[in-house]
């Protein structure tokens, strides 16, 4: 299922030309974009490609035999195989989606409402953003099967040993969990969650939205069974997301949403659907963000591959830790140390409200993010009722991680 080659050695990150590539840090405000958790910042390369094919190429696709529409089902289908290969997927694999969130609740209302019944159990963990949490609520209210959660404890792990009895139960159908978690920054050992669950008969889903724009992700040698990911975290549009579903699994699972592009026949009476990926991608796609995901996949690559923005977001993301961990009154959550984590650091400052955090840093110019992340089950977990949360790529610089620190002392002396 791999397509990709392993590079011979990493390649040092240019900061200063990776910088230069985005437009944001031309405005004279002097903007500090510490939000890509959220939302990745997109490099001009990948505007670009969007204008052009926009304006140059566009059509839908899969309908039509003009010039325009043949050039855009070639650019689409070269998309799909260029964001496959990106992660060691293959084309007939992955699935075209709006978003992460999509994608799981596609395996949700799919492959799970096929495969998971009353009595069944499906397993998370308590740092699960809610698109892979509320789903699977859902979905075993309908059914009758029982949602598990693994414990995270005090350093933000989550328990193997926890796991193994859950699937020696014999009644766990799925395990679906973050590769890297959105607010603790975890990198979860997801190679083992899927060992374990698979030899116990359990299938794996792996949201991996922090995961692919943060460091090397080979879907293929993983093994998971479904693997979600987003483009605008990658440097990539909003609109689109993606599911690498395993082969075999792909062939019996039932439409998601119906309608044009994803059937055989229609007749008054039935309806045949088509067969592979096209079956899962109901009406016009999204055409020119998988140009400008595909873009962005090429654009990694050229500022160095994935590994050399990995190193680099490592090492700054230490020195958050070191920097901001040394300051008295700020707590951090997760590992502390960087090589178990991803590229983010949330924390809390005493005395004042995560949003009253991002507010004032926001007057120095300084984005993050404030409030729950869209995993309020998490903080409820850990005691915290929201965090302020940094977050960091290609593009960040220490002098960015010292101007947060500045703005965060400015809040503690507002705040007393």
């Amino acid at each position: 299922m791999s397509d990709v080659a392993a590079p011979s050695s990493p390649a040092t990150l240019d900061v200063a030309a990776v910088r230069a590539q985005f437009a944001y840090l031309d405005r004279p405000e002097g903007i500090v974009y510490l939000d890509s958790g959220a939302s990745a910042q997109k490099p001009r390369p990948v505007l670009d490609a969007m204008h052009e094919f926009g304006g140059l190429h566009f059509a839908n696709v899969h309908r039509g035999v003009h010039r325009l529409a043949v050039e855009a089902d070639t650019a689409y289908n070269a998309a799909r195989a260029r964001i496959a290969a990106f992660v060691g997927s293959t084309p007939r694999e992955t699935i075209i989606t709006k978003s992460v969130t999509e994608a799981i609740n596609l395996v949700a209302h799919s492959w799970a409402a096929q495969n998971v019944g009353a009595g069944d159990e499906i397993v998370i963990s308590q740092m699960e953003h809610h698109a892979n949490l509320v789903p699977w609520q859902q979905l075993c209210r309908r059914v009758g099967a029982t949602l598990r959660y693994l414990e995270v404890d005090e350093q933000g792990r989550i328990d193997l040993d926890q796991l193994d009895g859950f699937l020696a139960g014999g009644r766990v159908k799925l395990v679906a969990i973050a590769h890297v978690s959105n607010v603790l920054g975890t990198r979860n050992p997801v190679e083992e969650v899927v060992r374990r669950a698979h030899a116990q008969g359990a299938r794996v889903l792996v949201d991996g939205a922090q995961a692919v724009p943060q460091q090397p992700v080979d879907v293929g040698a993983l093994g998971a069974d479904f693997y979600g990911w987003t483009g605008h975290k990658l440097y990539g549009p909003t609109g689109i997301g993606v599911l690498h579903v395993r082969a075999e699994l792909l062939a019996d699972m039932p439409p998601f949403l119906t309608g044009g592009d994803m059937i055989n026949i229609v007749d008054f009476h039935e309806t045949s659907f088509a067969t592979g990926v096209q079956r899962f991608e109901a009406g016009t796609p999204p055409i020119i963000e998988a140009v400008g995901l595909a873009a962005a996949c090429d654009w990694v690559d050229a500022v160095g591959g994935m590994a050399a923005i990995h190193a680099h977001e490592e090492a700054i993301t230490a020195y958050a830790l070191d920097r901001l961990g040394a300051m008295d009154g700020i707590r951090l959550v997760g590992p502390r140390d960087a090589a178990e984590r991803g590229a983010l650091t949330a924390f809390v400052v005493d005395g004042v409200h995560p949003h009253d955090v991002a507010e004032i840093v926001a007057r120095r110019e300084v984005c993050v993010r404030a409030g729950q992340h869209c995993a309020e089950p998490l903080h409820r977990a850990i005691g915290i009722p929201a965090t302020t949360r940094a977050s960091y790529a290609a593009h960040t610089t220490r002098e960015e991680i010292d101007a947060l620190a500045d703005a965060l002392a400015e809040a503690q002396r507002i705040f007393g």
